[in-house]
């Protein structure tokens, strides 16, 4: 074989790797974009929105409403990431039910941590519940039910003879106005839900993603949150 052949074999060769090292990377970038802006598949894996969703249940989330900064209406779920108060013991001379929202302290700030962490979901905790209140709403928790300006919650959703209370000693947040660009938001299963009770509103911004469709099992495929 000529040694001029032979170089265009390698050429050729070199350009089809290349080529492929290229669909590769596009494939990749065009998939993370999808699943930051426009929706990606999730499994349940807590019980706390039983008996709603259950563990093993695959849904599909939309997070067009991210990508909009759309504020969610009473009896969305949604997931949202993780506050840094979530898992700490909380005692009530800390609690400031004038500006009850949650906290976010551990994010990352280099842009590297940012891109792991938010794009990359690596390391990165979310909760999955329901939106109960909203925006300029005084929300009462009291005698096991939900009050919304002084009116009575119908959660036709809750398994029957749930009640809906504190679980103390660190959960203080059942009387106060949710803030301007938060929601307030607990899972179905009450008495086994670490959720705003605890930790507060979760700002519009930290809100991930709307329960879109629950497509596992197949005999309760559908739409989840309307």
């Amino acid at each position: 074989m000529k040694e001029g052949n032979k170089r265009m074999i390698i050429n050729d060769k070199a350009k089809n790797i290349l080529e492929w090292i290229a669909c590769i990377v596009i494939a990749f970038v065009l998939a993370l974009l999808i699943k930051y802006f426009i929706g990606t598949p999730t499994v349940v894996e807590q019980v706390s929105m039983k008996p709603t969703l259950i563990e093993g249940h695959r849904l599909l989330l939309n997070r067009w409403v991210r990508t909009t900064k759309q504020m969610p209406k009473r009896g969305d779920i949604i997931t949202f990431e993780a506050p840094s108060n979530a898992k700490v013991s909380i005692q009530k001379e800390d609690i400031d039910l004038n500006n009850p929202v949650a906290k976010y302290e551990n994010e990352p700030t280099s842009w590297w941590g940012k891109f792991t962490y938010y794009v990359l979901e690596l390391k990165k905790e979310s909760y999955i519940k329901r939106v109960i209140g909203l925006p300029g709403e005084h929300v009462q928790i009291k005698d096991g039910k939900v009050y919304i300006n002084g009116e009575e919650l119908q959660e036709d959703y809750l398994a029957e003879g749930v009640e809906t209370r504190a679980n103390y000693p660190d959960e203080y947040f059942t009387d106060f106005i949710v803030p301007e660009n938060c929601v307030f938001a607990m899972g179905d299963n009450r008495r086994q839900s670490t959720d705003c009770r605890k930790f507060g509103c979760i700002p519009l911004e930290k809100i991930e993603s709307k329960v879109w469709i629950r497509f596992w099992p197949f005999d309760l495929f559908g739409k989840v949150s309307d």
